[in-house]
């Protein structure tokens, strides 16, 4: 079958409705293009709960690190970072937060993470098949404890959601998966995984990457809390790190 021309498919991604002959939305790919150039986000799963870490990719050496927020609480059980369209991102945050709010003041108990993930996913959804908008250009990965078990799950811009041992989207991604297929195992710790996250992106992202770039966050077992990690403890992590 003679491929379409680069010309002819040209009017395929004027609209998010439109297929093209062969059967892609084009919008979509571009928008999953988008996450790829993206920022670094990590998630792992541990024996003592969840760890979340993000490259804030900061270029500029006149912005503050710690105004760079890549890591969102929606809960005090449950996180999430995203690569993409930050901004995008941040809509679907605020809608995660009041949902989780409703669910408290509503049943007197806290949100499940699934349902967090399928809301979120559901708006994606939409988006992928209704005139005049666009796909949202960004991934998630949702972290949290329900009833004492961690659980990590990665949606992508169309709304196809996943539970994860461990996943990375963003830039180096297909270096960091690599890392983590030949080196995570279920019994890792927190700390542990901090160190795996950080060398993963240390062979992954370009010769500026330092510890002012990464933004880290453990949801815990324990108190099913979310904890940031202390810049100083990253910074250590970092340097033994090769």
């Amino acid at each position: 079958m003679q491929q379409p021309m680069p010309h002819q498919i040209m009017g395929y991604d004027r609209a998010i409705t439109m297929f093209s002959p062969d059967g892609r939305l084009l919008q979509v790919e571009y928008a999953k293009k988008t996450v790829r150039q993206g920022s670094t986000a990590l998630g792992i799963t541990c024996k003592d709960g969840i760890l979340l870490v993000t490259d804030k990719r900061i270029m500029d050496n006149l912005v503050i690190p710690k105004s760079v927020e890549k890591i969102f609480q929606i809960d005090d059980h449950i996180a999430a970072t995203a690569s993409g369209i930050i901004s995008d991102a941040r809509v679907l945050i605020d809608r995660a937060q009041l949902k989780a709010q409703q669910h408290k003041v509503t049943y007197d108990s806290p949100i499940d993470v699934l349902s967090i993930v399928k809301d979120a996913c559901n708006l994606k959804q939409v988006c992928t098949q209704s005139g005049g908008l666009r796909p949202f250009g960004v991934s998630l990965l949702v972290a949290g404890i329900d009833d004492g078990v961690p659980k990590l799950y990665e949606t992508d811009p169309i709304g196809i959601y996943f539970q994860y041992k461990a996943s990375v989207i963003g830039e180096g991604e297909s270096v960091i998966e690599e890392v983590l297929q030949k080196e995570y195992k279920d019994d890792i710790t927190i700390e542990q995984a901090l160190r795996l996250a950080i060398k993963a992106m240390k062979q992954a992202l370009d010769d500026k990457f330092n510890p002012s770039r990464i933004e880290a966050v453990a949801v815990k077992t324990g108190d099913n809390n979310t904890h940031e990690l202390d810049a100083q403890l990253i910074e250590k992590v970092f340097n033994e790190v090769k």
